[in-house]
């Protein structure tokens, strides 16, 4: 008696197994019972070339020189027309995945301002100031997923210091003395893409805000 409740029991069990699994499969993917299915592993594309660490050069000129927004202002004084020279960038990374390079990123670049007073009638400035600036940052490259071979548009963060050397003189060219302290800080941010015209060489162009705003030049690949 007890053999047969125990087997009866028993089919009754694997009974209910069998067909809690079959409404699970049923409904599993939808209500969250059962196996689930198979994610598929991504699949790299095949198009692109087995990837190889570089050493990425870049040697550019850049437009405005955005250094003259550390040239102070004066009571009663205002500014003429600005005249600058660069900045001049040069740039050394080491691309170390697919996606992203790590280097440093160099600008030289000078800009000078006449100062005019409100009774000034002669049209010769009373003041001028001159800004020469070298900043060296750390440089970050991220480039974006694209099927092209000759295209990498990339996103560029830099941030690190800058050194200033400031002149004052008055209208016969004596130097003067003011307090100005430029800022420290040098940063650019900016959206860009190299354009290769051969395996290892190309042109680029960048967009961006900290010491340019418009940068454009010749890009190498080592």
């Amino acid at each position: 008696m007890n053999k047969l409740l125990f087997s009866t029991l028993l089919a009754v069990l694997l009974g209910c197994s069998a067909a809690d699994a079959q409404i699970g499969i049923m409904m599993g993917p939808r209500f969250g019972y059962g196996p689930r299915p198979r994610r598929r592993a991504p699949q790299q594309n095949q198009n692109l070339p087995k990837f190889q660490p570089s050493l990425n050069i870049s040697l550019g000129y850049s437009f405005p020189n955005l250094d003259a927004d550390q040239l102070p202002d004066f009571f009663n004084f205002y500014r003429g027309t600005s005249t600058q020279t660069g900045p001049f960038t040069g740039a050394i990374d080491y691309q170390f995945s697919r996606s992203s390079s790590i280097g440093i990123l160099v600008t030289h670049g000078n800009v000078s301002v006449p100062y005019y007073s409100f009774g000034n009638s002669s049209g010769s400035p009373d003041m001028t100031g001159k800004l020469d600036n070298w900043a060296f940052m750390l440089d970050l490259v991220n480039y974006m997923p694209v099927s092209s071979r000759t295209i990498s548009p990339y996103v560029r963060t830099a941030i690190g210091i800058n050194t200033w050397t400031q002149t004052f003189t008055d209208g016969s060219g004596n130097p003067q003395n003011v307090n100005n302290t430029p800022s420290v800080l040098a940063y650019q941010v900016g959206l860009g893409a190299k354009f290769f015209l051969t395996k290892n060489s190309g042109l680029f162009i960048e967009a961006g805000y900290g010491k340019y705003i418009l940068n454009a030049g010749l890009s190498f690949k080592f």
